[in-house]
């Protein structure tokens, strides 16, 4: 639970009526940003969210599937897409209610539970959720980076690099595109809380481990773009090229991609 001072603008206890609405609001957004709510099903598949994080044998599991989805025997290119796309299921809900309305949800893994899928989002549902408001929105960076980091990624990062040897700097450059990622998608399905979600962006990379990790630029007035550090390594999958956003591409085609984009969104 974040700490309150006396006098503090927040974070406060929010009651189960405002969480339950602040959740179903943001994950009307769609793909990422869904979370049920309610008992977990009796129907096998549904583990608590502490294994995923913690457990090296079903993480290392996880790996092998994604391994064998993208085509790939490197365990180490497999581990890093796999990191990205949990860190961006993370941080999905728990961005989406602290840009779009004040509040800190608490996805405690031993409250919540996911269920493996062959494509799409990974399923999750909490049985029970704790949320605070933040009647000062500048304060909710560092509570939400102790939440989503602290909480749940450093646990995941752990028990990847104990299966698969990565570099930290790797993972957290995952971790930050992820975030980045999941806040521009905010801003573009929902546009009034663009600059919000840039705002709470910016501060969130300025943090702990996310800092150094790349940088959210605006190269034209409502046109965030955000280029990383670091590489994913996707390029190293049958197919796969460099990311948007990865530290590989030359400055020029990044230059020239902001330009045209820019164009195209008439500024």
């Amino acid at each position: 639970m974040p700490s309150v001072r006396p006098g503090a603008p927040g974070p406060f206890p929010a009651s189960p009526a405002v969480v339950a609405a602040a959740v179903a609001d943001v994950a009307a957004a769609g793909g990422y940003f869904g979370l049920d709510l309610g008992p977990v099903p009796r129907e096998p598949g549904w583990r608590p969210l502490a294994d995923l994080l913690a457990d090296p044998a079903t993480v290392e599991a996880r790996i092998a599937d994604t391994a064998g989805r993208l085509g790939t025997a490197e365990t180490r290119v497999a581990a890093s897409i796999l990191f990205q796309g949990l860190a961006a299921r993370l941080w999905s809900p728990s961005l989406g209610a602290a840009v779009a309305h004040d509040l800190l949800i608490d996805l405690a893994p031993r409250h919540v539970h996911w269920r493996a899928v062959a494509e799409g989002p990974l399923p999750l549902r909490a049985a029970h959720l704790e949320g605070w408001e933040v009647r000062g929105p500048a304060r909710i960076a560092g509570p939400l980076y102790r939440t989503v980091v602290t909480g749940l990624l450093e646990p995941l990062a752990e028990t990847v690099r104990r299966i698969v040897p990565t570099a930290p700097g790797l993972l957290w450059g995952n971790a930050a595109s992820a975030l980045a990622g999941t806040l521009l998608e905010l801003g573009r399905r929902r546009p009034g809380l663009a600059a919000r979600a840039v705002a709470l962006g910016r501060e969130l990379l300025d943090t702990g481990l996310l800092r150094g990790t790349g940088e959210l630029a605006e190269p034209a007035p409502g046109h965030p773009v955000f280029t990383r550090r670091s590489c994913c390594l996707f390029y190293r999958l049958p197919g796969g090229g460099m990311c948007g956003d990865c530290v590989l591409v030359d400055p020029g085609i990044r230059r020239e991609r902001w330009a045209r984009a820019a164009r195209e969104s008439g500024r």
